[in-house]
């Protein structure tokens, strides 16, 4: 299989740091979520996975807060920030041909022992699609969460980033 090219992986990284950037604006204005801890739950989720396939491409030590380490929505909003800049400087050196490697995944033994066999190794390229992936799977739990709590989620479909001209993030108020 042919990777996705690395232009239409920026993309789609250019679109989760807006989408993401997005939810955290409806997110923090709407008071119920603030100290939700469901809602803080899927966050942290979502910019932990995030975090964590970054630290695998970049080679750095996986490290895992814990929920309890974020009294509220605020502070992981705070701690995921680095994140995004961080992968824009990684794909800034990104070697098209890299991304056909394959990518062993620290937690592979773990999820061998769940499946039952060992997965096969993802390239970089397939990777970088899995955060985009999930990151727009959770962000959807995350919507559905803030409406339940009486907010309004914001739209933040890939195609609506198109419509609005492919915006880039608007970056969040220092709290």
């Amino acid at each position: 299989m042919t990777p996705l090219p690395l232009d239409v992986l920026r993309d789609l990284y250019r679109h989760m740091e807006w989408a993401d950037s997005t939810v955290w604006r409806a997110a923090l204005a709407h008071p119920p979520a603030s100290r939700d801890t469901r809602l803080r739950d899927l966050l942290l989720h979502l910019h932990n996975v995030q975090r964590a396939f970054l630290y695998v491409w970049t080679r750095q030590e996986l490290q895992w807060p814990k929920p309890d380490d974020f009294p509220d929505i605020a502070t992981v909003e705070r701690w995921s920030r680095p994140v995004y800049a961080a992968a824009r400087d990684f794909f800034a050196t990104v070697d098209p041909a890299a991304l056909a490697r394959p990518v062993v995944m620290p937690w592979a033994s773990q999820l061998a022992t769940r499946l039952g066999r060992e997965p096969h190794h993802p390239t970089l390229a397939e990777t970088i699609f899995q955060v985009t992936s999930h990151s727009t799977y959770h962000r959807g739990q995350v919507n559905a969460r803030l409406r339940e709590l009486g907010g309004e989620p914001p739209l933040v479909d890939f195609i609506a980033w198109v419509w609005f001209g492919r915006p880039d993030a608007e970056p969040q108020e220092a709290a």
